[in-house]
């Protein structure tokens, strides 16, 4: 569907008719909700489209806009894999056009690919586990500071709208209520995403999403074996220079640790990590809200980095 004024000529309906909460706010009343049109879009001028759409809607929209010279931040998976081993697990279509299409695709974490994504036309939004991990692991793995011999744990758990859209008992308000439970045990499809983008294998990573009986929001514990002792100075110093630049990442003081309330309805992202006391294991703390830095946020962080503008412009 497409917003547009009340003069468009095109069959609609009332903005405000279908969200009453809106009436009164500045034009909202004039706008219309018009049929989605290809050619509608591309006469208004719309430099660039999100797409949150289903995977297989967003392969062939994706290709379209593109043809119309729009850029495409895509929150669907469709694009965020490039091994046909890791995207399998979304039985989306894979012929050369696509193949070719999904070189192009940059994956959208503005913390790792920052100008790549800049310069991109189809951004792959992340997802929102993914993000959590791949936030508190990238420093460490780059600098080399993980004993891989050993293994990551990765144990996640994420509020009722972090565990898909679709209806099942296992995400009703019966089954979620006063309940904790692991899903997707050796099978989450955001392990893709974290292999491609930390570089492992799924040998060297063990990730289990659990359902927390919570609207929203993400908490990661990260159990890592350093390959030499470390301090928590050194340790520190990795999480501060890594995200020096990062304005949507916040690296608490060990031995301070974040909390979903932290960051709920925020953009977010709140790392934190306590090491033992012989330095050889760490354990990482990530938090995140998944519906905004796991998700619509992070999209739009991703658009400012496209339009040139500053990447927290609308977000804070």
């Amino acid at each position: 569907m497409l917003l547009g004024r009340e003069s468009d000529e095109t069959s609609s309906v009332s903005l405000t008719s279908i969200h009453p909460q809106l009436s009164g706010l500045p034009n909202a009343d004039s706008l219309k909700i018009r049929d989605f049109n290809w050619s509608q879009l591309s006469r208004g001028g719309i430099d660039i489209l999100f797409l949150a759409t289903p995977h297989e809607q967003s392969q062939k929209w994706a290709s379209y806009a593109l043809q119309y010279g729009m850029k495409v931040v895509d929150l669907s998976a469709a694009w965020r894999l490039q091994e046909d081993s890791n995207r399998a697990i979304y039985k989306l279509e894979n012929n050369s056009e696509i193949q070719a299409l999904q070189k192009t695709a940059v994956y959208g974490s503005p913390e790792l690919h920052g100008p790549a994504i800049a310069a991109a036309q189809l951004i792959a939004n992340p997802g929102c586990y993914a993000t959590s991990i791949i936030l508190a692991l990238a420093p460490l793995l780059r600098a080399n500071m993980v004993d891989l011999n050993i293994g990551i744990i990765a144990d996640a758990k994420s509020g009722v709208s972090g565990a898909g859209k679709a209806l099942t008992h296992s995400n009703s308000f019966m089954y979620a209520a006063d309940n904790l439970s692991a899903y997707a045990v050796f099978g989450h499809r955001h392990t893709g995403e974290l292999l491609e983008q930390l570089n492992l294998t799924s040998g060297q990573i063990q990730f289990t999403p659990h359902l927390l009986p919570i609207p929203r929001g993400i908490l990661s514990t990260i159990y890592i074996r350093l390959n030499e002792p470390g301090s928590i100075k050194s340790i520190q110093d990795i999480f501060d220079e890594f995200y020096a630049s990062s304005p949507m990442v916040r690296v608490r003081r060990s031995p301070a640790l974040p909390q979903i309330q932290h960051v709920v309805r925020t953009n977010f992202c709140d790392l934190g990590f306590q090491l033992s006391p012989d330095g050889k294991r760490l354990v990482v703390i990530s938090c995140l809200d998944n519906l905004l830095k796991g998700a619509s946020s992070q999209a739009v962080q991703n658009m400012n980095l496209m339009a040139g503008w500053h990447e927290t412009e609308g977000l804070l």
